[in-house]
């Protein structure tokens, strides 16, 4: 194998790919990255067995010459070393060849190193997916889904299957939620061609962090194709596979009330402020709780309250209040992440009481909701 390739063009593709290899990983093959030349262009590919990241660099794009081939092959290279190297190359025109099997050579400017790689035919191979399961989704829509629910996944590994989001079918709606079982986000979305087939799949929290990174802000139609085991993000270049995680999702529609005692239409952005001042003081404290307290006239105190440091209280005007009074007690970090998977526009509040759950949507739609479960404060 040998060619010639610029070197921000292959900078870009080692960028994507290097977010799926992990050092920690039991197969050591997946420590590199594996490359694959023919005559269209090159293809890289990082894995860590659970994540798969492909990307393609063609060999001309817009007119402009990205790679010479003189010779096609594949070579399996060390990831963080062979990214290094690239990264330091001092000229943007970088030469690889391969000789006697696996032996590397990559030349720029006056600079020339030596790898030993791997044979690539010890690389894993990527699953077959089937194309009758697949359906589109804007780029924007998919990372605004994103950005809306991954964050309320679980940590822990208590329960492996709520370290994902689920994603649901039900006719022409694809529902998201995601829970860590003392907040969910859900967030509901209409496309056309939905499989009818695969009707429900966890996909973990980490590969859709991964994913979200990768995708560029456009509007141009991701392709995802679902099985029962594997999702695949496909855009023009980038192929993304994710394993899928294994366990039935709770039924957490069960968890969202349908009636309130009391409801609070506020400004999000106003609120979210009022929040981080007042967890300044929360913060110290290990739970990180705020109270919220409705008073008279239109109006809400925001208050924390840390014996060894002080107290601070805040009154904000709420555009309408109706249905009794109510103190509640919550954590400051899941109310701020809420309001800002709403994104700053307006939002209606809804409690059923002081220790039952409450919820957060925007007032302009119902497709993002979000609940939290109150603190007990005594």
């Amino acid at each position: 194998m040998k060619f010639n390739i610029l070197r921000d063009h292959l900078l870009a593709g080692l960028n994507d790919v290097m977010k799926a290899v992990s050092s920690k990983t039991t197969i050591p093959i997946l420590t590199g990255i594996k490359i694959d030349v023919t005559n269209e262009g090159m293809t890289l590919t990082g894995s860590d067995a659970d994540i798969t990241i492909q990307t393609f660099i063609p060999v001309e794009e817009n007119g402009e010459q990205i790679i010479n081939i003189t010779q096609t092959g594949s070579i399996v290279l060390q990831a963080r070393m062979f990214n290094e190297i690239v990264r330091k190359l001092p000229t943007n025109e970088v030469e690889i060849e391969i000789t006697n099997g696996t032996a590397t050579i990559i030349r720029s400017g006056k600079s020339e190193f030596h790898l030993i790689g791997s044979d690539a035919t010890e690389y894993p191979q990527l699953p077959e997916l089937a194309a009758d399961r697949q359906f589109t989704i804007p780029t924007d829509l998919l990372k605004s889904i994103i950005r809306e629910t991954v964050f309320a996944v679980a940590t822990s590994e208590s329960r492996p299957v709520l370290t994902g989001v689920n994603w649901k079918v039900d006719g022409d709606e694809l529902i998201c939620v995601a829970t860590d079982s003392h907040r969910l986000a859900r967030r509901k979305v209409n496309l056309e061609n939905l499989p009818t087939d695969v009707t429900s799949v966890v996909i973990p929290g980490k590969s859709l962090n991964e994913l979200n990174k990768i995708l560029e802000d456009t509007n141009n139609p991701v392709q995802i194709v679902l099985t029962s085991q594997h999702v695949l993000f496909k855009t023009d270049d980038v192929l993304f596979f994710s394993r899928l995680l294994e366990g039935n999702y709770p039924d957490t529609s069960r968890l969202i009330p349908e009636e309130f005692k009391t409801m609070i239409t506020i400004n999000g952005k106003s609120l979210l402020q009022a929040i981080d001042r007042a967890s300044l003081l929360a913060r110290e404290d290990r739970n990180n709780v705020v109270r919220f307290e409705t008073l008279e006239n239109q109006t809400v105190e925001i208050s924390s309250n840390s014996p060894e440091i002080g107290k601070v209280e805040e009154q904000i005007q709420v555009e309408s209040l109706e249905g009794e009074t109510l103190k509640i007690s919550f954590s400051a970090k899941y109310m701020m992440e809420a309001l800002k998977a709403i994104d700053g526009q307006d939002v209606v509040i809804e409690f059923t009481g002081a220790m039952r759950p409450f919820i957060l949507r925007s007032v302009a739609d119902d497709a993002i909701l979000q609940l939290i479960l109150p603190v007990r404060t005594y």
